[in-house]
């Protein structure tokens, strides 16, 4: 079985992260999950949405090649993230629903393992506010150890009537259990900042990358 695993990593990481990847199956997620809607009227956490349009296509199914494909493929190796502020490790061979991820952050000059879990994977036709769309959908939430307690979800959609494509994430999240002192001031201090910095680059790399990888699009 071991040998079918292929671990990767979206940019280099230190070697470290490899013996950090391996402890995650043996973690826990670090909070009760909740929908959006909870943790947004819940002042303990705090809740974000964002959204971009990306190069739209003819109206009807995704088309080959064409940017909801090309956008679902950067989604799924995890390539829309910065690697400026974060690398993940992963096994590119399991399947997307339940798996691990480490990801590496990186601010104020340091880098920190924070274990992930993804689920909640959709991938096919859906109904959105009853219209008919296509959607790639996951999210992934906080294990023990990690900076943060919370879950991130990300997805691709393409409206069938319009030929509209987006790329949309919302998160909720608190402070995790933070024990050195150091790391826990500077967390206070670079922590909100690095985290909207990550929503704005993640934005702009997926609308980047998708125009520059999608063969066609439409008006």
């Amino acid at each position: 079985m071991s040998d079918a695993r292929r671990i990767v990593s979206t940019a280099p990481v230190p070697g470290s992260a490899r013996v950090h990847f391996e402890r995650l199956a043996r973690l826990e997620v670090n909070f009760t999950p909740m929908l959006w809607e909870q943790a947004d009227a819940d002042p303990a956490w705090r809740a974000d949405r964002r959204r971009i349009d990306l190069p739209p296509e003819p109206p009807g199914p995704p088309v080959e090649g064409g940017p909801f494909v090309v956008a679902r493929a950067l989604l799924w190796t995890y390539e829309v993230a910065d690697p400026a502020l974060v690398r993940a490790v992963y096994d590119a061979a399991a399947p997307l629903d339940g798996r691990d991820m480490l990801l590496v952050g990186r601010f104020a000059g340091l880098r920190f393992p924070m274990g992930v879990r993804v689920g909640g994977v959709v991938d096919g036709p859906d109904l959105d506010g009853g219209a008919a769309v296509h959607r790639f959908a996951w999210h992934y939430r906080t294990l023990e150890g990690h900076l943060e307690r919370g879950q991130m979800d990300y997805e691709v959609v393409k409206e069938e009537a319009s030929g509209r494509v987006s790329f949309r994430m919302a998160a909720y999240s608190q402070r995790g259990k933070i024990e050195n002192p150091v790391v826990r001031a500077g967390f206070a201090v670079f922590g909100r900042p690095t985290q909207l910095r990550f929503y704005a680059r993640a934005l702009e790399r997926m609308r980047r990358l998708t125009a520059e990888r999608a063969e066609v699009g439409g008006s």
